[in-house]
């Protein structure tokens, strides 16, 4: 059965009596059962929650450390045979001191014990009076905050783990252990280790845990929620890790704090799984940590891997730890049922936001606002510090009344009034050919004039037809020829306008065209700074429509004609075409883009997670169908994601020499640093991935 490289992980908060660990071993059995039905791989519990959290200096009475050691022993039973690694919290002594522990299991086995570093001593957390630190179990040469000494050298890190007896067999204790678990590495820190000023989980993520487990009994008070989940996202996104937090809930003494169970599960700084607080009853949340995913990641940033002052990298603190098998994970089937939201349209932001009146609602649609607004300020100020730099007298952009030579044209204005320059100087040229719609050219001409600039029109129908006999081409022969002779007549004109004016042209391109390669060479493929080079299509019609709304609304023509958003949201309705073959009998559109090459979300979708997260053809297409699910028949997916593959490498060499352009997001397939590939490099490695 394929895992496509996923792990299933759980957080259980079961309910507890305070110091009844019969009670507490059942509840934590109830939630290890149904984790084992619902073929999670690793379920994690709270802090002691064989005891509960808050026995106080009950933790100091003989009999109920026996009875925790008994109540391990009981899981270790009830674990045999089954699947699922369970991580449940215990206090455990050796030597006479008492550590706060979690008990690895799994199959009838206790694989480790990793007892807590940090202890609170403030108000009313006095840990330090029952138990001791698991300081204890790092090496003296070493240092339990991390790889300094004293005198600011480098030392090493080394796990000082002891062997004892317990639980009935002989098992490991040390911080510093990394569990195996079928595809992944897990390790763990207990409550308090993250909020220090360098956590456990940092050095654990170096070592190679991809996974990072929590067991805490954090207390509610007003707005902590809120900087805890800040927190965890922020280690979860600095370690590039998932991390699995489950705090204790209902049971616990209240006598003066109140523990609500707040347990969550983040993947690279985003929520996946968040619990219900406040409830009275056991709860369980699951989602699928994408292994491969993470692991990418990691490998394509180039500062993740840790220095240390002598020059000494992280190889030698990985050294420093004990591995641990855990298990080979359960038979998930991925396929059936997949525990995480696959984003249909990864560029856009706040694609599925409904505009219903909710305070979630506003606030999503507020921070779509704030993104559209940030890349908008991004592609306005890389134009405008290039238009300054050279003090250019004018640009000139070619506008075809589609998407991208309106968004090209907005950055322009946009530009040019944060220079404080007259919009005159922008000439906007529209040059109707050969496929040219009347309902595109009345767009691009009242646009224009809508936002105030110079506005021409230059038809190339003549130029073309001198072309095509100058180089004997049939003008009814409606091949690439046909098509592209257009493109570079157009692109011609605007290179030579740019000439004539002192000015630049600025290019209209987005990433999408790039990726497939859909744009013609040395024709729409040229511009001296092209603005749209890292918007793919999806995002493009949603930053257009998003002007329309809440940019130039005001805007309208100078008689009294439509308003520049009413075109623009004409505009987002048009068919994409590049309008290169005749218009049909009723003078519309002939040529869709999206008939020829696919649909642009579909080809987004495979962009970002082929380029982005480096998944395997076969992957995207597992994803896509999840993603696409009752939008598009499975052979439509593959049939298009296909065509990307075949497409993404034939046209290498025209994104090896493209112009400057801004980058805006994650994805750019700029050749000066986001994309670096051999323009003759084959395809047969990922088109056999997908039979």
């Amino acid at each position: 059965m394929e895992n496509y490289g996923f792990l299933r992980i759980a957080a259980g908060v079961p309910t507890v009596r305070v110091a009844d660990v019969d009670y507490n071993v059942g509840e934590i059995l109830k939630l290890a059962e149904k984790a084992e039905n619902e073929q999670i791989s690793l379920l994690a519990f709270p802090e002691l929650s064989i005891t509960g959290y808050t026995c106080a200096d009950l933790f100091g009475q003989e009999l109920l450390i026996r009875k925790s050691e008994e109540g391990i022993k009981a899981i270790k039973a009830f674990s045999r045979g089954r699947k699922v690694t369970l991580v449940v919290g215990v206090p455990v002594r050796v030597r006479g001191r008492l550590y706060n522990c979690a008990a690895v299991i799994q199959n009838g086995s206790l694989r480790g014990l990793v007892p807590k570093l940090h202890l609170p001593t403030y108000n009313e957390f006095y840990e330090s009076r029952w138990f001791a630190s698991g300081a204890d179990f790092i090496s003296r040469e070493g240092h339990p905050e991390g790889h300094l000494r004293d005198d600011g050298k480098s030392c090493h890190f080394e796990s000082g783990a002891e062997s004892i007896l317990y639980a009935g067999a002989k098992v490991t204790i040390s911080p510093n252990i990394l569990f195996s678990l079928a595809n992944s590495t897990f390790a763990i820190e207990i409550c308090e280790d993250l909020w220090t000023p360098a956590p456990p989980s940092s050095y654990h993520a170096l070592a190679g845990a991809e996974i990072i487990v929590n067991l805490s009994a954090s207390n509610e008070v007003l707005l902590k929620h809120q900087y805890r989940k800040s927190l965890i996202s922020q280690q979860s996104a600095r370690t590039v890790s998932a991390y699995l937090y489950a705090s204790c809930g209902y049971g616990e003494s209240t006598q003066d704090l109140v523990f609500a169970g707040s347990s969550m599960i983040y993947e690279n700084g985003s929520i996946l799984a968040e619990n219900e607080r406040f409830t009275m009853d056991n709860s369980l949340i699951c989602a699928d940590i994408d292994i491969d995913k993470l692991q990418i990641l990691r490998q394509k940033e180039s500062t993740y891997h840790l220095i240390s002052p002598d020059g000494k990298r992280d190889g030698e603190l990985r050294g420093c730890y004990l591995r641990v098998p855990a298990g080979t994970g359960a038979d998930t089937d991925f396929e059936a049922k997949l525990l995480r939201h696959i984003e249909a349209h990864p560029f856009v932001p706040g694609y599925s936001v409904s505009s219903a009146d909710t305070l979630e609602n506003i606030e999503a649609l507020k921070e779509r606002d704030a993104r559209c607004e940030e890349i908008m300020a991004i592609q306005t100020l890389g134009l405008a510090t290039r238009l300054a730099h050279i003090n250019c007298r004018s640009a000139v952009i070619g506008i075809s009344g589609g998407l991208d030579s309106t968004l090209a044209l907005i950055v322009t204005v946009l530009a040019f009034d944060k220079l404080g320059w007259d919009r005159k100087r922008i000439i906007g040229v529209t040059m109707p050919g050969l496929g040219t719609s009347s309902r595109t050219r009345g767009n691009a001409w009242d646009l224009m004039v809508a936002l105030g600039i110079t506005a021409r029109e230059i038809p190339i129908g003549q130029a073309v037809a001198q072309h095509f006999e100058d180089i004997g081409q049939d003008p009814t022969l409606t091949d690439v020829t046909y098509e592209n002779s257009q493109a570079r007549e157009r692109t011609q004109i605007l290179m030579d306008v740019a000439n004539k004016e002192g000015g630049i042209v600025v290019g209209t391109g987005d990433l999408s065209e790039l990726a497939l390669g859909w744009a013609t060479y040395n024709g729409d493929h040229m511009s001296m700074y092209a603005v749209n080079s890292s918007i793919p299509k999806t995002l493009v019609r949603f930053l257009v429509k998003w002007a329309a709304e809440k940019k130039l609304s005001g805007i309208s023509l100078e008689n009294g004609g439509r308003t520049a958003s009413e075109i623009l949201l004409d505009i987002v309705d048009t068919p994409v075409s590049p309008e290169l073959k005749p218009v049909d009998e009723k003078g519309e559109i002939s040529q869709k883009t999206e008939d020829l090459v696919g649909p642009y979300e579909l080809h987004d979708f495979f962009l970002y997670n082929f380029f982005r997260l480096g998944y395997s053809p076969s992957k995207i297409l597992f994803l896509a169908k999840k993603a696409f699910s009752g939008q598009y028949d499975d052979e439509v997916i593959e049939k298009w994601l296909r065509t990307f593959v075949r497409r993404f490498f034939a046209q290498q060499f025209k994104r090896s020499c493209l112009p400057d352009g801004p980058k805006v997001g994650s994805v750019s397939l700029s050749p000066r640093g986001d994309w670096r590939m051999p323009s003759d490099a084959w395809n047969t490695l990922f088109m056999n991935d997908l039979q």
